[in-house]
């Protein structure tokens, strides 16, 4: 079983970064594609970006590209997203999600982007 803890969220101006860890504290998440989600009050939960096990092929969801970056290292056993140009619309409460023969999710990490 794998147990994924987000960190590096936090209160940012609009147009700062921020960039978010995933870590699995139990397990390893090498053999796992990986996902960010967030989710935004009163809004259904939607994939921001996603990575596969090799790091090599990644995929975003429009309203993100070219500013959002997802990446990992299996030797930290670590998931990254790091965002830039943030705006007041991606404040939300991120998570980090790994698939494979069964899913697991982490317990989320506040965004609050300040216009």
């Amino acid at each position: 079983q794998v147990q994924l803890v987000e960190s590096g969220g936090g209160l940012v101006q609009a147009g700062g970064s921020l960039r978010l860890s995933c870590t699995a504290a139990r397990g390893t998440l090498a053999i796992y594609a990986l996902d960010w989600f967030r989710q935004a009050p009163g809004k259904e939960r939607e994939l921001v970006a996603r990575i596969d096990w090799s790091g090599t092929s990644t995929t975003y969801a429009d309203s993100v590209k070219g500013r959002f970056t997802i990446s990992r290292d299996n030797a930290k056993n670590t998931m990254y997203l790091q965002m830039n140009s943030l705006k007041s619309e991606d404040t939300a409460v991120y998570y980090c999600h790994a698939r494979g023969g069964n899913d697991y999710w982490g317990q989320g990490t506040q965004v609050t982007v300040s216009s």
